[in-house]
């Protein structure tokens, strides 16, 4: 956000020169600037961890102006509901509403969820449409007989394997 802005007060500089005041003006409006701010540039942003923007929230109208010059007075004299207004002219949120929870773990976990629904489908699907339910046929009991039989005959694993446990001269396990 601030990149646009800093782009936004470059372009403001080309076009009315490099005074300050006018570039500013025509950035943030009539709004009244009262502060440092953030990082040094006329923008408002509501942030817990600085609590203090450079510029007000709203420009001032005939009504908050009044409450101002009556703000520089007692403020005992000031109701509730002025007080509140200019708190709303100066700033756009209370640090309750701020700090309020937003209910964005509701989307992640209804996310999680969906991502989790798909994986099983995924997997119900890959059980019932690829995946072979029966056995291959090597498992069968006369073809694992002939794969016995054909590592005997060509002697494989002669040392340790199963062709050292079988007596060759008499045709049978030792």
């Amino acid at each position: 956000m601030s990149s646009n802005l800093l782009r936004t007060i470059a372009k403001m500089q080309k076009r009315f020169g490099s005074s300050s005041a006018s570039v500013e003006s025509s950035v943030i409006g009539a709004r009244e600037i009262v502060g440092f701010g953030f990082n040094g540039v006329p923008n408002y942003v509501d942030r817990p961890d600085f609590p203090l923007p450079a510029i007000r929230f709203r420009a001032d109208t005939a009504d908050i102006k009044a409450l101002r010059e009556k703000e520089k007075g007692d403020w005992k004299n000031l109701t509730q509901g002025e007080k509140k207004a200019l708190y709303r002219a100066s700033f756009c949120q209370t640090f309750a509403e701020m700090n309020a929870p937003t209910g964005e773990w509701k989307s992640i976990v209804g996310l999680a969820l969906c991502f989790g629904s798909l994986a099983l489908w995924a997997y119900m699907g890959m059980k019932l449409f690829v995946y072979n339910p029966s056995l291959p046929d090597s498992f069968k009991e006369e073809n694992r007989q002939a794969q016995l039989k054909r590592i005997l005959a060509f002697k494989m694993n002669p040392v340790d394997g199963l062709s050292s446990k079988y007596d060759y001269e008499n045709n049978k396990w030792k």
